[in-house]
């Protein structure tokens, strides 16, 4: 074990005679993650609401496979994972009092953006470790041009679903959009 006694100024230290060891807690919650049967952690997918919460957000969205599942819903922010199969897209949206942040976990893409729903004039491939921003009022969409489900996460600000949204596919999430209205 490495030991640097007084590397950091003595008010930083919490005990003196063990100054700047390296500290790691590897310890799970136990209502967060569960063992899985081949030994690796997996995490409960569902609406952790308001909550204190800390997740991999990685593993959370690779062992995802539903279309859209909220994993955190709070009153000025929400955190969605997404699952889109090969071949298909998120849909074109627009969210006129909300602003998005995306980012890919697994798989490419194409998003298109624009002001007008029949003008996206800005394009770019996305990948693994993409991350998208998007401005309150613009028309998106992201589509899957890969050969594996596109993982990714979604930051609403402020919350766009319902706490506990899980929709498993694209047609149950457009369906529940069409019962809102």
């Amino acid at each position: 074990m490495y030991y640097a006694p007084f590397l950091y100024p003595y008010q930083y230290q919490q005990n003196p005679y063990y100054a700047n060891v390296p500290m790691y807690n590897y310890v799970r919650q136990p209502n967060y993650w569960t063992q899985s049967p081949n030994g690796r952690n997996k995490i409960e997918l569902r609406d952790y609401g308001s909550k204190p919460f800390v997740v991999n957000i990685n593993e959370a969205t690779k062992q995802n496979n539903t279309y859209r599942t909220a994993l955190w819903t709070g009153e000025h922010l929400q955190v969605t994972l997404m699952s889109i199969n090969v071949g298909e897209d998120i849909g074109l949206e627009i969210h006129p009092n909300v602003d998005q942040f995306l980012r890919i976990e697994q798989g490419q893409g194409i998003v298109q953006m624009g002001k007008r729903k029949d003008r996206l004039n800005f394009a770019r491939n996305v990948f693994d470790d993409s991350a998208i921003m998007i401005p309150a009022g613009t028309w998106h969409n992201v589509t899957n041009t890969g050969t594996i489900p596109l993982k990714l996460y979604s930051i609403y600000a402020p919350p766009e679903h319902p706490f506990g949204t899980v929709h498993l596919t694209k047609a149950d999430a457009l369906a529940a959009e069409e019962d809102l209205r």
